[in-house]
């Protein structure tokens, strides 16, 4: 149950707070004393979006908090939704939405900060807000075949469904993707294979560029370089004054030294291995520059090797033999994938079928049990629509199949409704007045809701063009409902009001030039007065009292 509600600076609330009994709750008051204000506020706890234009004082924040308490068996199903979102169990369980005057939202759960769509999860597990324009979502097909669901209990079936649905979506997503990527690739099949044929062809080799380029330079300059190496050789050792052998007679002459002159020993000796050293030097002068030709035959092919790589560099825009070489595997991998799109699909479409065949399973099981549910929930809607004055209402649900499936199965759910003898049933919305669609709403809110195992149902108008006996009936309904979760019904008839096991007044005050909305609980002799005045409009008169007594007395 809802157990109480505060809202501060909220549209024209200041400052309300309101505990609310268990059972059948009625809330009264004129039109415009903020009703819908409080409901307005109520939706913020339940995951509604606001802003600052909702602020009553702009440089205050607006705090509306609800404390909710649950019983044993909602509590075991919502344990399990605090532990998937990290949040400390407690009763009251309390939820919190505040709005700063820069406009910025906060949420919590139990003072823990969570996203508004957590918060709006967990309202939804919490309380059952039936507003004004509730009654347009009787033509809405799924909340037709939610009405089906939440009375035949099918929630571990739809679960079970969904699992293997999302499974067969995430296939056929990935198969979508992998199949426009094979017509995108067999579309550049062509390119690619071209591209990397004459890369292929091209044999190239990591680091042959440097080496052909070293090698034309040689090639290209070949005479200077056989004739500076022989002109080497001619002064170290063939020269008339070689420097080898003036090397060799100043190693002589040290050597001669040596006899009396200690220090010739050492220069002696270094003067021998430079000899040693030039000597070798002369000698690969001289066969380096017998093995060094001018030869335009290889210049040419070294020239025609390197055209091609720079040919080859210029079209893919790259500088390197490296580059080139990742670049034709590259084209070698996306050929080799475009061959094996065919592959890849048709194993795709072997495990879609497969898991094809568990959707269709779980789905039959889903729609036989939505069948089975028929004949009860049709029979109970038509019980409660004979107590609310429709004897000859009649209530009839198709369900088709579709051919393709959705999240829900692949059932379409047809509510047809006719609320006079021998007029065949037809869609809701061409059929139903206001009245009629209030009472076929009422009965099947009372029939789905103990299914739905909700601790807590707001009405906010439900006997919107109701009357009379009619309205007695529609009270007396909803009193049997509060026997097993709380209901807050706000009413302007006094049928209704008279039924609550408490009741609340929303009324304004004027302080200060400024009109605020607060609410508050009648007591018993404050009851005979509010009810007095919606018989027969304020002051009441003695009939009116007496009336309103009777009523409250039944």
């Amino acid at each position: 149950m809802l157990s109480s509600l505060s809202i501060k600076n909220y549209a024209i609330i200041r400052d309300l707070e309101v505990a609310f009994n268990p059972g059948f709750c009625v809330v009264t008051g004129e039109t415009g004393a903020g009703k819908s204000i409080i409901m307005g506020a109520l939706g913020l706890i339940l995951g509604q979006r606001a802003d600052k234009s909702v602020l009553n004082n702009e440089s205050g924040k607006c705090i509306v908090e609800g404390k909710f308490i649950v019983n044993d068996i909602i509590s075991g199903k919502l344990k399990n939704f605090f532990k998937e979102n990290d949040l400390d169990y407690e009763i009251p369980i309390i939820l919190r939405r505040e709005i700063t005057p820069s406009g910025k939202s906060r949420a919590f759960i139990n003072d823990t900060p969570v996203q508004l769509s957590v918060i709006r999860e967990l309202g939804l597990n919490l309380i059952d807000i039936h507003s004004q324009h509730s009654n347009l979502e009787l033509v809405n097909h799924v909340f037709q075949l939610n009405v089906i669901d939440w009375y035949g209990g099918h929630e571990k079936l739809i679960n079970d469904y969904r699992l293997v649905y999302n499974e067969m979506r995430a296939l056929q997503k990935k198969h979508n993707e992998i199949a426009d990527a094979a017509q995108q690739s067999k579309a550049d099949l062509d390119y690619f294979t071209f591209q990397f044929k004459q890369l292929e062809e091209a044999g190239l080799a990591d680091g042959e560029q440097e080496e052909l380029e070293k090698e034309r330079e040689m090639l290209t300059h070949s005479e200077e370089i056989k004739t500076g190496l022989g002109s080497v050789y001619q002064l170290l050792d063939n020269a008339e004054f070689a420097a080898l052998s003036q090397l060799k007679e100043a190693a002589s002459i040290m050597q001669g030294l040596g006899n009396y002159f200690p220090e010739a020993g050492e220069l002696y000796s270094r003067l021998e291995s430079q000899h040693i050293e030039l000597q070798d030097i002369s000698g690969e002068c001289e066969r380096l520059a017998e093995l060094t030709e001018y030869d335009p035959s290889r210049l040419e092919v070294v020239n025609d090797r390197l055209n091609v790589i720079y040919s080859l560099q210029q079209k893919h825009r790259v500088e390197t033999v490296g580059e080139l070489i990742a670049l034709r595997d590259e084209f070698d991998q996306k050929v080799q994938e475009a061959e094996s799109y065919d592959e890849q699909l048709e194993k795709m479409k072997g495990e879609i079928d497969t898991i094809r065949k568990k959707v269709e399973y779980f789905a039959g099981k889903l729609h036989d049990s939505r069948m089975k549910a028929l004949p009860g929930i049709t029979k109970e809607i038509q019980g409660y629509l004979s107590q609310l004055g429709m004897p000859n209402a009649k209530l009839q649900i198709d369900i088709g199949k579709r051919k393709d499936f959705i999240s829900t199965g692949n059932d379409d759910v047809y509510f047809l409704f006719s609320a006079n003898k021998g007029v065949a049933p037809e869609e809701i919305n061409k059929v139903a007045s206001g009245g009629e669609l209030s009472r076929l709403m009422l009965a099947i809110k009372t029939v789905v809701a103990r299914s739905k195992a909700l601790p807590a149902i707001i009405f906010d108008e439900i006997d919107a063009g109701i009357s009379g006996e009619i309205a007695t009936k529609m009270g007396q309904i909803l009193s049997k409902m509060a026997n097993y979760m709380q209901v807050i019904n706000i009413t302007h008839l006094p049928q209704i009001a008279s039924k609550g096991t408490a009741h609340y007044c929303v009324f304004k005050n004027e302080t200060n030039d400024k009109v605020e909305t607060d609410i508050r609980q009648l007591a018993e002799n404050e009851r005979v007065t509010e009810v007095a005045k919606m018989l027969g409009g304020d002051p009441p008169h003695e009939a009116a009292i007496i009336n309103a007594k009777a009523l409250l007395g039944n």
